[in-house]
Parts: structure tokens; C-alpha cells; sequence
């Protein structure tokens, strides 16, 4: 076995855990640590590099997480086969949940009483981003009087282009940057571009975001729903020999929560590669993991010319704000140029503006940092709620990312009467299909109020 002895940098810029984390994990990527050797302990790996046991551990629980080591009760932490999991045949085990991503809308009936949601001022700082708009339309109004570039503002793809490499581990020049009013628009976008390519299949996950199933459905693609089990979409479904596109969420799957691990995500580029397709990575509240850091963008791998990103400012900022964008291969980028000015853009150039220099500045760092904080503590809240009130008949799933929590709920109420009876109080809720499983949205809830909303919502749901 490989001495697990890193060089840690006192300078404290990073983190020891992910100081640790990083020796590991390249280890593992060399074969240096092989297939199924067994790691130190916590307590020994913490007196030969002098770390703290919990700093060990958080190292391990992030390999952990991202699929390059797993764990056997009462043993201890042994390394996955990375590269070689293409022949191991995965147990289907998908759920039928359908949900879409952000916040519920209000389906109400024109003649129902419409329900009133909580918005929580914690979640923002609108002065700051008054004061980047105010700066826009003082300084740089005359800017204004001309049309958005149909690409997305430059200044704008610059940013996105640095804080995706910082934050995501993405590299990429602002020229394969589309920005647009929404990820709606953007696979529209994406739609003609695929067609351009010759490529008219499309593969989504079952359960997924139904807007993006019900655009490339609409635009004429063959589709094929394909199963999402505990370790992401179960790649051995994917179609062979055609062209196709996936569609997949590896880093939050909504609304299971599935992490793919490393070696999936390997096996999917292969598949990309072999099949002649790609593949279209939706990093949707890929930031909000409050429990580890955010696990690395399938984008950011080796190879990974094959991978459309996509992401969105809706879920970190507020949900007025439709502005999207997706990072395009070099090759889609260049064909997006020469059809890109048949196209206006429809994304507010003012509110493009005033983002990039909100970025610029350093607050929109600053928010997510924040926002993850505040957040946690309110997801905490909610499940601590829950399992002091209603262990016995609501079991929480997705609990360490994303603004929203799944509840199976054991109750002689149906889902749309379960719905009901949470929006009464002011929580947005989602039904889906299973009887008895309900997404609800947490996130502009304010923190003081969540224990007691969510006691009165567990005794209408026993009553």
C-alpha cells in the first residue's frame, strides 16, 4: 500500500481537507491506491499527517461522495475501480418520481383561492445588486440604446468563464458561452443546434425536468426515458449505435438527489465518444451541497469535448432573474456563430450588465457562500422538524443539497390533498405520480418560521 503522506501548504489558502481530498484522489487516478485496498483508519491517517480525526473524515466522506471510495460497515474506507466499472451491470432502481426544477408555480384553478408562498429577504441583498444597476445605468447607459449581442453580453460570458473555473473546475473561453432568458430558451438553442449536427434522438432521465422533455419533444425528437438509480442514469439503458444526446443531471439529480460517481461518469464520455453523441450536463443547484464541497462538473474531466454544460442563475439569485447559459465544444461553438445572428436576444441587457458587474465585484461569491449557510440551517430545521414530530409516518429523502426536500408520506390523504393542506400554509409543494411522495420547497421560507410551519403542517396531515 501507497504512504499516504501529503505535503500540506500552511499558507491556509486551502483547506487541509481538500489538501488530503486532492493527494487521494490523484493517487487513485495513477493506480498509485489500486482496486479494493483499504485506506488508513481515520485514527491512524490522523497521527502520520498530524490532522484532526474530523479533518480526516471529511476528506474521506468527500471521496466518498464523488464515487472514489465506499465504504463497509465496522472495516473501514476501500478504493472503487474507477476505469474499470464498464463491465459491472447495474440493479435498476429508479424511482417514478416526476418534478420540476426551481420553485412550484401556482396551478390553481381561476376560480380557487390562490395560494400565498413565503418569500424570505435573508435570501438576497437587493441593495447590493441596486447598487451594481444603478452603476450600470449611470455610468454605462448609452450602452443601452443598443441591442444585446444575440450570444449573451461579453463582459457577462468573461465572468461566467472565470467563476465556472473557479468554482466548477471548468475551463472555457467566453466564445463557447450562450447566454439566454432561461434554460427553456437555451435548449431550444441547443434543439437547432443538434438538428444542424444531424442528431435527432434525445435521451432524458426518468424520473427529470419535464419542461426541457416537453421542448425537444415538441421540436420533433425521438425520445427515450431512461431510468435514474442510486448511482445516477443507469448508462447501460442509453441507445446504441445513433446518434443520440443525454440529457443528465450528474451532480444533483433532480429529484432524487443521486450523485453519479467518478467512474460512471467515465463510463458515460465513453459512451458519448463510442456512440458519436454527446452529452448535456444540467449543473442545476450543482452549488448548493451544504453538507461537502460541491462535487466537480462532469465538464471539467479530461475528454470531455463531448459535454454540453448548462447552468442557471435562478435558484442563487432570485427567480425574477431568468438568465441562463450553456458552454458549448469548440466545434458547436463555431456553428452557433454563424446562425447566431438570426437569432435576438431576449435576455434582459440591462440585467446581463448589472450581473457582470455583481460577479465582478465579488458579491455574487460572497451570496452563494452565504446562501449555502443559510440554507443548510434551514434544511436542518426541516428535518429535524420531521423527525421529532412525524417519524412515524413521513420518511425525508434528499437531504444534503438543493432547496427542496422529498417526503414519503404514509397517510390516508392523496398527494393532492397533502399538496393542498402544505400551500394553505404558505409552502410550495409538488405531487408526483407515486402516491404519497411530495417535493417541498424550503429555500423562501425564513429560518424562525420553519419549526412551527412545519409542526402545524405535520397535525393537518395526522388530521
Amino acid at each position: 500500500m501507497k504512504a499516504i503522506m501529503p505535503v500540506l501548504d500552511d499558507s491556509r489558502k486551502k483547506p487541509y481537507y481538500l489538501q488530503l481530498y486532492d493527494y487521494i484522489k490523484e493517487a487513485i487516478l495513477k493506480g498509485e491506491i489500486r482496486e479494493n485496498e483499504k485506506l488508513p483508519s481515520l485514527r491512524s491517517l490522523s497521527r502520520s499527517t498530524g490532522l484532526s480525526v474530523t479533518t480526516v473524515e471529511q476528506s474521506y466522506n468527500q471521496l466518498l461522495v464523488e464515487g472514489y471510495v465506499y465504504s463497509k460497515a465496522q472495516s473501514g474506507y476501500y478504493v472503487r475501480d474507477v476505469f474499470s466499472h464498464l463491465s459491472h451491470t447495474q440493479t435498476p432502481s429508479a424511482s417514478e418520481l416526476l418534478a420540476p426544477q426551481g420553485t412550484a408555480e401556482n396551478t390553481s384553478s381561476p376560480g380557487d383561492e390562490s395560494p400565498v408562498f413565503h418569500c424570505d429577504p435573508d435570501c438576497f441583498d437587493f441593495n447590493k445588486w441596486k447598487k451594481c444597476m444603478n452603476k450600470i445605468l449611470t455610468e454605462f447607459s448609452t450602452s443601452l440604446f443598443f441591442e444585446s449581442d444575440p450570444q449573451g453580453e461579453p463582459e457577462l460570458r468573461a465572468e461566467i468563464s472565470r467563476y465556472l473555473y473557479m468554482s466548477r473546475g471548468v475551463s472555457c473561453d467566453p466564445e463557447q458561452i450562450i447566454i439566454g432568458a432561461g434554460t427553456q430558451q437555451i435548449t431550444n438553442h441547443l434543439a437547432t443546434l443538434l438538428r444542424k449536427l444531424s442528431i435527432e434522438h434525445v435521451a432524458l432521465e426518468d424520473p427529470g425536468y419535464l419542461p426541457v422533455r416537453s421542448i425537444f419533444r415538441d421540436r420533433g425528437f425521438a425520445l427515450t426515458p431512461v431510468d435514474v438509480a442510486d448511482d445516477g442514469l443507469i448508462i447501460e439503458k442509453l441507445p446504441t449505435n445513433i446518434r443520440t444526446a443525454v440529457y443528465v443531471s450528474p451532480s444533483n439529480h433532480v429529484p432524487t438527489g443521486a450523485v453519479m460517481p467518478i467512474g460512471r461518469r467515465y463510463e458515460l464520455m465513453g459512451w458519448a465518444a463510442s456512440n458519436d453523441s454527446y452529452i448535456i450536463e444540467d449543473d442545476y443547484d450543482s452549488e448548493l451541497r451544504y453538507f461537502s464541497k460541491p462535487i466537480p462538473a462532469l465538464k471539467s474531466l479530461e475528454n470531455s469535448s463531448r459535454v454540453i454544460y448548462l447552468g442557471s442563475f435562478s435558484s442563487t439569485l432570485f427567480a425574477a432573474v431568468k438568465i441562463s447559459y450553456m458552454v458549448l465544444p469548440e466545434e458547436m461553438a463555431r456553428l452557433f456563430s454563424s446562425m447566431a445572428q438570426d437569432y435576438s436576444q431576449t435576455c434582459s441587457k440591462l440585467e446581463q450588465l448589472t450581473l457582470a458587474m455583481f460577479m465582478e465585484s465579488g458579491h455574487y461569491q460572497t451570496h452563494i457562500k452565504k446562501l449555502r449557510k443559510l440554507y443548510s440551517q434551514k434544511l436542518s430545521a426541516v428535518t429535524d422538524t420531521f423527525a421529532e414530530e412525524a417519524s412515524d409516518f413521513v420518511t425525508v429523502k434528499n437531504t444534503s443539497s438543493g432547496i427542496s426536500v422529498i417526503l414519503n408520506v404514509k397517510s390516508r390523504k392523496t398527494t393532492e390533498e397533502l399538496k393542498k393542506d402544505a400551500e394553505q400554509l404558505g409552502i410550495p409543494a409538488v405531487p408526483h405520480p407515486k402516491e404519497g411522495l411530495l417535493a417541498l420547497y424550503y429555500n423562501q421560507i425564513p429560518l424562525v418560521e420553519i419549526p412551527r410551519l412545519f409542526r402545524t403542517l405535520i397535525e393537518k396531515w395526522r388530521s
